[in-house]
């Protein structure tokens, strides 16, 4: 074991950094750890000889293991100060949980290549969407109907975990979109976390082949070490953010890393497109 950690000393280091990362800026800037653990996760796993298809996959459901446990922390916090919409949660959770279980079914049958051209658009547009939309009227009055909506949960189940996020990331700008209260669409953005992370984290963990090139301590297409080093220290340091938060001048912060996001983004889609 003395052995194994000895061997492995720079992979911790980096998995521990991106623990941090990721809880500092979701405490902080109230982004999901998903669209941040990701790429780091895409880009690290690249620095250790791993291909990009399958650091992309392995980058996607770590992803969606981490965000099980944070996103129970998260809902405990929101639901205190009422902010979970748990008749939303009623309409959707049957639609969101179908879309999670097509979309994490194809990861562990696509190419990583895919993956990441997807993570890399939805990137970019969340990126334009916090540069260019924050404090803007919402398009519509009110949620659609039944079926709509069922189309909205069902989209947010399928892409979130495809690309390994939470879920806030899509849902939040789009329930804003219907004049939806954006605390009650962060708070409620947990609970669908939950509902995407743990059926599609299983379903990666169960269905999903190792890659050949996959890191240490990879089963399915999870990273179990990448797990154990990440989520207790998102946890820990999501509350050092928020502290940061109210000290700080978030609304700039949040336009400086829609900016890192952006380049990210493009950085992605480029990799793929012009390698």
């Amino acid at each position: 074991m003395i052995e194994f950690v000895m061997d492995n000393i720079p992979t911790f280091l980096a998995l521990i950094a991106t623990g941090i990362f990721a809880g500092i800026l979701a405490g902080l800037l109230g982004v999901g750890g998903g669209i941040v653990i990701v790429p780091v996760l895409f880009f690290l796993f690249q620095g250790f000889g791993v291909s990009p298809e399958s650091a992309m996959l392995v980058a996607t459901a770590t992803s969606l293991a981490t965000i099980v446990p944070t996103s129970i922390s998260s809902i405990r916090s929101h639901k205190e100060k009422g902010n979970v919409d748990f008749d939303l949660l009623k309409r959707w959770a049957a639609f969101i949980f179908i879309g999670v279980l097509v979309g994490s079914w194809l990861v562990t049958r696509v190419d990583g290549t895919w993956l990441t051209v997807l993570f890399g658009v939805i990137a970019t547009l969340s990126a334009l969407n916090m540069l260019f939309r924050t404090g803007k009227s919402a398009l519509f009055q009110q949620l659609p109907g039944k079926a709509g909506q069922g189309v909205m949960g069902t989209s947010i189940g399928f892409f979130s975990s495809m690309v390994g996020i939470g879920g806030g990331t899509i849902s939040v700008p789009l329930l804003t979109l219907y004049n939806y209260p954006a605390h009650k669409a962060v708070g409620t953005a947990a609970a669908i976390g939950l509902i995407i992370s743990l059926p599609g984290a299983l379903t990666m963990l169960v269905m999903g082949e190792t890659p050949i090139d996959a890191p240490t301590g990879t089963f399915g297409l999870v990273n179990l070490i990448g797990f154990i080093c990440i989520v207790p220290l998102t946890v820990k340091f999501a509350p050092v953010g928020a502290s940061l938060a109210a000290k700080l001048d978030a609304a700039k912060l949040k336009k400086v890393f829609a900016v890192v996001l952006l380049i990210t983004g493009i950085r992605m889609l480029a990799q793929v497109f012009l390698a």
